[in-house]
């Protein structure tokens, strides 16, 4: 298992646990993706949150980060420092640290999730 494949591995870990409560929708080597039973008015399921290896980082998204932004308001500047956009965050090393936090995050997005009836 090459170092790109690891950390593919640890962020997935992140968002395994929830697999039960939710649908996986993809589960491959280089790409995890989890959608919630709860349809939105467009006919589709709510996206949770998904892994994926690409060309140059390993990418984790959260949409509960988009739906509630005020989810980013307690997360560090070095998580801040790996967000694309507005739910990505992207790692091209390991970082326990950071993997931590994110961790905590999708928790705290997972119990929004509940709340609101998503789930």
């Amino acid at each position: 298992m090459d170092r790109r494949e690891e950390i593919f591995q640890q962020l997935k870990e992140i968002l395994v646990p929830y697999s039960t409560d939710m649908v996986v929708v993809i589960d491959k080597p280089d790409n995890y993706y989890l959608n919630t039973h709860h349809v939105m008015k467009n006919k589709k399921p709510m996206y949770f949150g998904s892994v994926k290896i690409s060309k140059n980082y390993i990418s984790f998204h959260l949409m509960p980060v988009y739906v509630f932004p005020d989810l980013l308001e307690t997360i560090t500047p070095e998580l801040k420092k790996r967000m694309q956009g507005k739910s990505c965050f992207n790692f091209k090393t390991e970082d326990t640290k950071l993997f931590q936090k994110l961790k905590a995050l999708t928790q705290a997005g997972y119990e929004k999730y509940e709340d609101t009836g998503y789930l």
